[in-house]
């Protein structure tokens, strides 16, 4: 399946940072999910927020959210079945807001395993889990989501080789196109393997229509564009983080930004297809990465 468009589609940034800056405490183990619970309005908002910003793709609070992670914190697979199908609903709301564009696109989060613990795991990998735990551990939500109908499947951060290949065979069995993007470290994933044969595995998916790298600092991103392109023979997703640090016992942001939009040009001749921001990336930048893209 290809991806149509004119120019690349302009993503979202952080939904957590523009949470926080709306006021939203996110210090629980459910972090920004939990809104999906107790205030949607704040997600509207913050979805909201970006499409005004010239996203012309949102992602949705999807992300943390997990049957297993829920009932932890004592929520029935009733509720936590709402809250997926809610995601999807709340960002679909958002885009109808901002009525003065069209053809304003919703993206479910498909995260890693890792980020039921919340303590950094999708940045490792390696989980110690059979593709057949994993398999059943993310069929549950992709069953939910693809049911409320969102336009593509964001399944993003992903740090481990086996969780993508699980996730490509997935993702074969419903009929919405998925990026598939990882979080790196140099020229490897986050658990080590070599992003050559990370990138590969999207050729052989029909249903994924772009893969790359997000949450990973902008250095990393640019390294590996050409080889996501020459390896899948499909657009490249892009949408870094800050490239702060993510401090899991202070549940921090350390360091300084490095974010700039003003790479967006070479990205797009590189075969970026699809770019935007990821943790603590906010509106002003999209906007102005949007208007780069659009001039």
């Amino acid at each position: 399946m290809a991806l149509p468009m004119r120019r690349p589609l302009v993503l979202d940034g952080g939904l957590s940072n523009q949470l926080a800056a709306a006021g939203c405490d996110l210090s629980g183990a459910l972090w920004s999910a939990r809104l999906l619970l107790d205030d949607p309005g704040a997600v509207i908002g913050a979805h909201e927020a970006y499409f005004r910003a010239g996203a012309d793709v949102v992602t949705t609070a999807s992300y943390q959210v997990s049957f297993e992670r829920f009932e932890a914190a004592g929520i029935d697979d009733a509720t936590t079945t709402d809250v997926l199908r809610r995601s999807v609903e709340l960002a679909r709301t958002a885009a109808d807001r901002v009525t003065e564009r069209r053809g304003l696109r919703v993206a479910a989060s498909i995260g890693p395993y890792g980020a039921i613990s919340a303590d950094g795991a999708e940045y490792r990998g390696a989980y110690g889990l059979s593709k057949a735990e994993l398999t059943a551990f993310h069929r549950r939500r992709l069953d939910v989501l693809v049911a409320a109908h969102p336009d593509f499947l964001a399944v993003e951060t992903i740090p481990d080789l086996d969780e993508a290949e699980v996730l490509a065979d997935l993702v074969d069995d419903y009929d919405v196109p998925a990026w598939l993007s990882y979080t790196v470290d140099g020229s490897r994933t986050r658990a080590g393997q070599p992003l050559a044969e990370a990138f590969a595995i999207a050729a052989g998916c029909d249903l994924i229509i772009a893969t790359g790298m997000n949450c990973s600092p902008a250095r990393d991103i640019d390294a590996s564009i050409d080889l996501a392109a020459r390896m899948s023979g499909k657009p490249v997703v892009v949408y870094p983080n800050s490239g702060q640090v993510w401090d899991a016992d202070t549940r921090t942001w350390l360091g300084e930004s490095t974010f700039d939009p003003a790479t967006v040009g070479d990205w797009i001749q590189r075969g970026a297809g699809l770019i935007g921001g990821c943790c603590q990336v906010r509106p002003d930048q999209i906007r102005e990465l949007a208007t780069m893209i659009e001039h």
